[in-house]
This record gives C-alpha cells, sequence and structure tokens, in this order.
C-alpha cells in the first residue's frame, strides 16, 4: 500500500521541525557564547569539535539501539519521540545559560549543554532517517520521500536563517540574550509539536527481525562500501565549507559590512538566501532534471557555488554600501547549497543497493547514522575554524560593530576565512566525487536488476 498524501506531509513536518533545531544550534551557538556572553572564541571552538569526535562513538552505538528494540510502538518512534522531548528541553537550556555564571563557569555549562544537546539529537535523528525502509516499499517511493523529506529539512534550515535575526532582537526588545532563550523555547515547543504528528500520523509497515551488526560491523560495513564512503567524505567538505560562512557571515554583517543598520541588512540578505534555498530545492532542481543527470546538476551545483564565493570575494574588497550587491553571489551559493543537500541524500541512498549487491548486506542503518554523525562532525571542524578566524581577527563583543570599527587586517582575514577556505574545500569536494563516484544512473539500474533477480532465485 503506497504512502498518503497525510503520512507524506506528516513525515516532512518532522524533517522542518528537526532541521530547524539543527540550524538554530549549528548557526548560532557560536555566536551566542563568543559574542554576547563572551567566552573565548577558542575554547568554544574546542567545546564544539570534542562534541563532534564524542558522537563518532555516539552515533552508530545509538544505532545498534534503535536495531535491537522491541515495543507494541514499533523500535523507531518511541525513541523518535523521547529524544525531541529531550533535545527541545535540552535546545532551551543551552540557550538560556544563567546570568550569574561567568568564565569558567560558563564555559563549563556552555560544553554540558552542548554535548547533551548532541546526545539528544542523535537519539531523534538516527530513528528518523532509518525508518524510511520500514514504512516505505522501496524504487521510486523510498527514493522520493527522501528527497521530499531533505527538502522539507532544508526548509526548515532556511526558516531559521531568514528568522532568528528578525525575531531575537523583537523578542528580547533589544537584549540579544534573552532574545535567544525565548526564541529556542518557541523553537523547541515548534519541533515537539511536529515530531509529535510524524509520530502519530507514520506507522511502521514491516518489522523484519534482523540480528542488528555490532558497533565495529558498522564500521567495517560502511568502510567495505567504497561508493559510500566516497559519499560521506563528499557530504563532510561541501557542509564544512557550507557551515564556515554561515558560522561566519553574521560578523561579517557586523564589523564589516557595518553600519548601525547590520541587523537589517543581514536579515534581509537571510530572507533572500532562505528563499532561494527553498526554490532551489523545490523549483531549480526538479527544473534542470529534466535536462540534466543527477550527477550533471550536482557538478552545476558546484560551479555556481564556487563561482558565488568567488565573486562574494571580490565584493568585499570593494565599498559594500548595497546589501543589494550581495545578492548576486548569495543567489548562486544558497542555491546551489538546497541542490547539493537533495543529491547528496539520493546519491547515499544509492550505495545502499551498492553496497547490498557488492557486500551482500543491506546496511541502511549504517549509511545513514554516518550520514548523521559527518554532517554534525563537519559542522564541528567548520565551528573551529571559524573560532580561530575570530580569535586571530580579534572580533568579539568588545568591537562596537559599526564600519571601519575592526582593524584592515581583521576584515581582510574574515573575508579570507569566509570565501577561501570554502572554495578550497569545495573544490576537494568536486575532485573526489569526480574520481571516485561509478554510481550513474545506468549502473543504479543495472545494480537494481541484479539484485532483484538473485532475490527471485531459489534458495537451495
Amino acid at each position: 500500500m503506497k504512502l498518503s498524501g497525510k503520512e507524506k506531509v506528516s513525515y516532512g513536518l518532522g524533517a522542518v521541525g528537526k532541521d530547524m533545531v539543527y540550524m538554530l544550534s549549528a548557526s548560532y551557538i557560536l555566536y551566542y557564547y563568543q559574542d554576547i556572553l563572551g567566552v573565548n572564541a577558542i575554547a568554544m571552538g574546542i567545546i564544539l569539535m570534542a562534541a563532534r569526535v564524542f558522537d563518532a562513538f555516539n552515533d552508530p552505538i545509538m544505532g545498534v539501539v534503535v536495531a535491537k528494540t522491541r515495543t507494541r510502538w514499533g523500535k523507531f518512534r518511541p525513541w523518535l519521540l523521547i529524544g525531541t522531548l529531550l533535545n527541545g528541553v535540552i535546545l532551551y537550556l543551552m540557550f538560556a545559560a544563567p546570568p550569574g555564571l561567568d568564565g569558567q563557569g560558563i564555559t563549563a555549562y556552555a560544553a554540558i549543554t552542548y554535548i547533551l544537546w548532541g546526545v539528544t539529537y542523535t537519539m531523534m535523528d538516527i530513528p528518523y532517517w532509518s525508518m524510511i525502509p520500514a514504512f516505505t516499499e522501496g524504487g521510486k517511493e523510498r527514493e522520493s520521500l527522501s528527497t521530499l523529506a531533505r527538502s522539507c529539512a532544508g526548509v526548515g534550515s532556511a526558516l531559521i536563517t531568514i528568522i532568528t535575526m528578525m525575531w531575537v532582537p523583537m523578542l528580547g526588545h533589544g537584549d540579544e540574550r534573552v532574545g535567544f532563550q525565548r526564541f529556542a523555547w518557541i523553537i523547541a515547543v515548534l519541533f515537539v509539536v511536529f515530531i509529535s504528528i510524524t509520530c502519530i500520523n507514520i506507522k511502521e509497515k514491516s518489522n523484519v527481525d534482523v540480528e542488528p551488526p555490532g558497533v565495529g560491523q558498522m564500521f567495517r560495513s560502511l568502510v567495505q562500501n567504497d561508493q559510500a564512503m566516497t559519499v560521506v567524505w563528499t557530504i563532510v567538505l561541501i557542509n564544512c565549507s557550507i557551515y564556515i560562512t554561515s558560522n561566519l557571515v553574521i560578523y561579517f554583517f557586523k564589523y564589516d559590512f557595518g553600519g548601525a543598520d547590520w541587523n537589517s541588512s543581514y536579515t534581509l540578505f537571510n530572507m533572500f538566501g532562505g528563499a532561494v534555498q527553498i526554490l532551489s530545492m523545490m523549483l531549480f532542481f526538479p527544473l534542470l532534471r529534466k535536462f540534466l543527470s543527477a550527477i550533471q546538476v550536482f557538478f552545476v551545483s558546484f560551479v555556481m557555488a564556487i563561482a558565488g564565493y568567488g565573486v562574494l570575494l571580490a565584493l568585499t574588497f570593494t565599498n559594500m554600501s548595497n546589501v543589494f550587491l550581495l545578492f548576486i553571489p548569495g543567489f548562486c551559493i544558497f542555491a546551489a547549497n538546497g541542490m547539493l543537500s537533495v543529491l547528496t541524500t539520493v546519491f547515499l541512498a544509492n550505495t545502499v543497493d551498492y553496497g547490498e549487491w557488492k557486500n551482500h548486506r543491506r546496511d541502511e542503518s549504517v549509511i545513514f547514522s554516518m550520514q548523521t554523525f559527518v554532517v554534525k562532525l563537519a559542522s564541528g571542524v567548520a565551528a573551529l575554524i571559524a573560532s580561530i578566524c575570530l580569535s586571530l581577527c580579534n572580533l568579539s563583543s568588545d568591537t562596537s560593530g559599526a564600519a571601519g570599527s575592526a582593524a584592515a587586517s581583521s576584515v581582510a582575514g574574515l573575508r579570507m576565512t569566509m570565501t577561501v577556505i570554502p572554495i578550497g574545500g569545495l573544490l576537494l569536494a568536486l575532485l573526489l566525487f569526480r574520481r571516485k563516484y561509478i554510481l550513474t544512473e545506468e549502473k543504479v539500474r543495472e545494480i537494481t536488476e541484479q539484485i532483484k533477480e538473485t532475490s527471485e532465485e531459489p534458495q537451495g
């Protein structure tokens, strides 16, 4: 029985909610603790990176725990709901640091809450993606739902990009610390509501008892799947490049673009970028797919992103008095990011079939748990790079935020970090993917047919 529209909408809403939470943490946690609360930038970078290293062990372990779960509500929904409730609470606490803390106290608070946030997010995220095979029939339906969910996740990310610095000053009446606390509470509530709708309306249609692999076996399965490894490393490089920019763009507007009205310019730019990102997933990608293969669209997206960063770098060394000029590189970067996020999910799904064909084992849980890990790893690496940049460039809350208030060398370092390093990361990703990825549409069809033929053979 095919999925109903209600089930698709419910699953998509869950993706919107969880990526709103993720983007709020990935893009603003460094700004909140470093620029608003005054935590040392390097200390924050180390905290964010250490939490991601911890996730290297936590994610696959959670995959095993989920696989071994047996309840009347299935193996996925209990963890999805429990993880969401806990993560919503931790998200609020993370952006509600007690005013009385300072120095080592606030640094310790940031470390504890961020690590707990990562653990509880994993508790929810892995069952969310791993449950797809349990209520879809495979083939086109599974690919279609994966693409829809990734597109909805992009919508959630884009919404946070658009509204955060619009709502935070308004909710805090000019006090960003209070504004972030109230905004985090609103996002946490929406998150719980959206995932609850998912849990209510999505039910597992298959309950095949497959012995769950151990952690070591899970990593071995991934390493033995060379195509999965290629896509995983490509995702790391792409997301690291994008997250470096997303972490630093608020500092760019505050200390480089400057002016008393920098917040309005930043919000306007993000509104434009968020809209473009949504359109790229919902409109531009399907349109290009009518004329180009998925891999060709992938390459086009890379060219757009790299060109966008090049134009942005050139514009930063001109008199940036008009935010609308930044829309030119912004369009290329945001549109490319939207299409790349959809395509990497599709390519990752293809590696599941490839792994079954090559290794005679279907490892959805391995692939999707590693996807969760590598995305968070990329955000940790990006945050560390951004924090080093902020420390070396001496950009902090001590700076007034007016145009020209930061030293010329500091501004130049910020510009180079948020453009040149992402260009290098994207070029590496493009080179790796071009050399290693072999799953063209023809190859995928061939593998699918061979798997089908093998499954239909009588067992001796």
